[in-house]
């Protein structure tokens, strides 16, 4: 039988194992690193957590709760938080089932991640940096830095704000940054400890959040009606453009591109014998039930924030805030009729105003929580993205080091010029940045998680492989529609041709993706000269035998 170029590729210096040939891609025998390694990286990964040998039981579920809920913090980020009550304000409850949707959206597409590194003993960036050449892997890396950048310049301005709010104003912006910095590398070293003592410090800290909006929740009192009207019911009455941008703006904040990377490395910290099948499948169960539970929980808290916006300041205006509070925030909010804009800076106002100092405070402690655990796993996706994609021989404290000042040197700068008072625009920015790096995400995981190759009898089937195609195909579609929103909304013609240069060479990058894509998902017509071709059938068989 005469193989193709890239099938040769596939099976090159494939080892033996029992007899049975294994193809680079192995999931049982995860592949050696193209540089040589003496030990294994230390990150995160130094003790791993021991699975109990029983049937099903809440026992081994606890062994592997942990990696979904570190997963989950991603979807209660500051950007997210300020999301949530943009969507409350300006359209109340209505736009409750985009959320529960992209929520749901967010959930499958984790499983693929979840399921790529329990499979094959690899994260996303090692897989990437084995499957793609040279050029398109380097310029894949810089795309999904710069959504961690982006994203991680949200959460440290979270944190400062909350520290801000907090001390009333005495700490300026600049330094609950520096806070946040130092802050940051404490808690990181914590996994010296234990990896579950880090893990439970986590779920502390979205305890907190729950608590803390909660609170809010109960003591504003939403109508439960209209809650759950728009929780279910997929329309949205008298909405118009400034509704649609907010909805395409929830989805945008909810799927996050370096959340898929985050998520498919945490899972390898549970000791797994991807030797056994039986096992493997057991941990994509139990890691899928932990996901649902994270992200259900999640989802409520982003609820409570929604909710307290949508009953207390849907269709208020400025006049109507702090002004006749005697407030010392009166200045945020002009003597005119315009309807309120919010952020997570004036949102802990108007709660202060109308419910007492008591809201903003506790409204600030959930923001904190939310933004300190958000900037802990984004430096860990900042990590994995790193040594995946540059097989980095580094030591922990440089890692760090390194990682926190790619993202620390921007927003430190934006924090010393830019007021506090006035950084909605900077997050309307930094949601368009990660909006255009979503598909470097997406679709590489759908393109690994379909290759028999790579995960042998794990690789998506048929109705996963068309719904995660359709799925990933609007949800960029979606996210393009922000950037785009947001470009024209500029009024700037250098900014038009700017964008237009960009776009092409952007475009030109994901049709390269989407190519290996489509040869990975069976369309074999395409495939001509792409890395990522499946095994031919006989191999496919050998395969199986090793997994009976």
């Amino acid at each position: 039988m005469e193989f193709s170029s890239e099938e040769k590729f596939v099976f090159e210096d494939s080892p033996q194992e029992n007899g049975v040939q294994t193809n680079q891609y192995s999931a049982i025998s995860p592949p050696s690193s193209p540089v040589a390694q003496d030990e294994p990286f230390s990150t995160y990964f130094e003790d791993k957590v021991s699975i109990p040998d029983n049937v099903f039981s809440f026992r081994k579920l606890w062994a592997f709760t942990g990696p979904g809920f570190l997963m989950s913090i991603a979807y209660l980020d500051p950007g997210n938080i300020e999301s949530d009550l943009q969507s409350g304000a300006k359209a109340g409850f209505k736009l409750l089932w985009i959320l529960l949707g992209a929520t749901i959206i967010g959930l499958l597409l984790q499983r693929l991640a979840a399921r790529l590194g329990v499979v094959t003993g690899m994260h996303l960036a090692e897989v990437c940096n084995r499957q793609y050449p040279t050029v398109p892997r380097v310029i894949l890396w810089l795309m999904v830095e710069l959504a961690i950048i982006g994203s991680d310049m949200q959460e440290v301005i979270g944190c400062a704000i909350a520290l801000n709010l907090l001390s009333m104003g005495s700490i300026p912006l600049w330094g609950g940054v520096l806070i946040t910095i130092t802050d940051t590398f404490v808690f990181l070293f914590l996994d010296k400890y234990g990896l579950r003592k880090l893990e439970a410090f986590f779920g502390f800290l979205i305890t907190v959040m729950a608590l803390s909006f909660g609170y809010e929740y109960v003591l504003v009192k939403p109508n439960q009606g209209e809650l759950l009207k728009g929780m279910f019911v997929p329309y949205c009455a008298d909405c118009g453009p400034v509704q649609l941008e907010q909805a395409v703006g929830i989805v945008g904040a909810v799927i996050m591109p370096h959340n898929i990377y985050l998520h498919s490395a945490l899972v390898k910290s549970r000791d797994i014998d991807r030797k056994n099948k039986n096992e493997v499948k057991e941990a994509n169960k139990y890691y899928f039930i932990e996901s649902t539970v994270a992200l259900f929980i999640s989802f409520l808290i982003n609820v409570f924030v929604v909710a307290v916006f949508a009953q207390a300041f849907f269709n208020r205006t400025n006049i109507e805030m702090c002004n006749a509070t005697g407030s010392p925030h009166t200045s945020l909010f002009p003597l005119n009729n315009n309807t309120l804009e919010v952020d997570i800076y004036k949102g802990g106002v108007v709660l202060g105003c109308f419910f007492g100092p008591a809201a903003l405070y506790i409204w600030a402690i959930g923001i904190l929580a939310a933004g300190q655990s958000s900037t802990m796993t984004g430096t860990y996706s900042g990590q994995f993205v790193m040594e995946g994609f540059l097989n980095l021989r580094w030591s922990r404290f440089a890692r760090v080091l390194l990682t926190r000042s790619i993202a620390i040197t921007p927003t430190l700068l934006v924090a010393i010029f830019q007021d506090v008072e006035h950084l909605t625009g900077m997050n309307d920015f930094l949601n368009v940045l990660q909006s255009m790096q979503l598909p470097f995400a997406l679709i590489p995981i759908l393109t690994f998680t379909s290759l028999t190759s790579i995960m042998n009898d794990f690789a998506n089937g048929m109705v996963w492989k068309i719904s995660g195609g359709i799925v990933i195909l609007v949800v960029c579609a979606i996210n393009m529609y922000f950037v785009v929103v947001y470009v024209t909304a500029l009024n700037s013609v250098l900014f038009y041709v700017f964008a237009a240069l960009l776009s092409v060479a952007y475009l030109c990058f994901v049709g390269y993706l989407v190519w290996h894509c489509l040869v990975a998902l069976g369309v074999s017509c395409l495939d001509f000269g792409s890395r990522v071709s499946n095994p031919p059938a006989v191999f496919i068989e050998e395969q199986s035998e090793y997994d009976s």
